[in-house]
């Protein structure tokens, strides 16, 4: 498989774990007394755990490139991502969440990218 067709894989299945992970933490906030507070701390969370998954799942067919792999894995999703939400709010804008969900992205993404190669 191509690195394109790996990145594209990778992006793919760490959507697709946000989509289930936070439909449960929605389904959790509508019939528990969560506080609503949460919801940054969790997307956040959830985020970078669907970029881990997805980097590792996306990379473990190669055997180089890991780290820059993982990088266009995690900095694709949030491109994604953040083309979702511009089109979906009019008002899409950069602060420090976004900034913060970037790095966090990229990073993840990295990280992932180290454990696909390495895993045998």
């Amino acid at each position: 498989m191509s690195a394109g067709k790996n990145i594209i894989k990778g992006i793919g299945i760490s959507f697709l774990i946000t989509v289930i992970l936070l439909f449960i933490f929605s389904v959790i906030l509508t019939y528990t007394n969560v506080n609503e507070n949460t919801i940054t701390p969790v997307v956040i969370i959830v985020t970078c755990i669907s970029i881990l998954i997805g980097s590792s799942i996306g990379n473990m067919s190669i055997k180089k490139n890991g780290l820059l792999n993982g990088a266009l894995i995690g900095g694709g999703y949030i491109l994604l991502i953040y083309l979702i939400s511009s089109l979906l709010n009019w008002k899409f804008g950069l602060n420090m969440q976004s900034i913060i969900m970037i790095i966090s992205g990229m990073l993840f993404g990295i990280l992932g990218g180290i454990v696909g190669v390495n895993k045998k």
